[in-house]
C-alpha cells in the first residue's frame, strides 16, 4: 500500500507544538521529544514550513514561532508545504501495460478520469479544517 508521507502529520504535530508550547521556546529537541522522533527530522520539516511562510525560526537561541494566526493555516497549506505528493499528483498509476490486453490498453485512461477528481475531494476536506481546529481539539483533551 502506498501511503502518503508522515512528513504531512509530523509538520501538523510540528505546528500544534508551537502552537501550544508558544511560551516556551520551541526548539527541535523539545518537539522531538514530543514526537519520538530525531531532531534532524524536526528540522528539516519545519525548514520546509518556514519556506512555505507557516513558521519562523530564532536565530541564536533557537526555538520557532508561527508567522501567521494558528486559525489561518489549513490543513491544505501543511500538506502543500511538505510536499507529500510528487509532481502534484496524489496517485500514480502504473505504466508500460500491456497494450495488447484490453484492461492494460485501457485501465490508465479509466483512472485518470476518477483519480484526479479523489484527489481534488481529498484536498478540499483538507482546506475546510485549520490548525486552529487541530490545537482546539487537542486541548479539549487536556485533563
Amino acid at each position: 500500500m502506498i501511503q502518503i508521507s508522515s512528513r504531512f502529520t509530523v509538520a501538523i504535530h510540528i505546528l500544534a507544538a508551537i502552537e501550544i508550547g508558544s511560551d516556551k521556546v520551541c526548539t527541535s529537541e523539545v518537539i522531538a521529544s514530543s514526537i519520538q522522533n530525531n531532531p534532524v527530522v524536526v528540522r528539516r520539516i519545519m525548514g520546509m514550513l518556514k519556506k512555505a511562510e507557516l513558521v519562523g525560526v530564532n536565530i541564536g537561541c533557537g526555538g520557532a514561532y508561527l508567522l501567521k494566526p494558528i486559525k489561518d493555516i489549513t490543513l491544505f497549506d501543511v500538506y502543500r508545504a511538505v510536499d507529500v505528493v510528487k509532481d502534484g499528483r496524489l496517485f500514480q498509476v502504473h505504466e508500460n501495460t500491456n497494450q495488447e490486453c484490453i484492461i492494460g490498453a485501457n485501465i490508465q485512461d479509466i483512472l485518470m478520469l476518477i483519480l484526479p477528481k479523489a484527489q481534488s475531494a481529498m484536498e478540499d476536506i483538507l482546506r475546510s479544517y485549520t490548525m486552529g481546529d487541530i490545537v482546539t481539539s487537542i486541548l479539549q483533551r487536556k485533563n
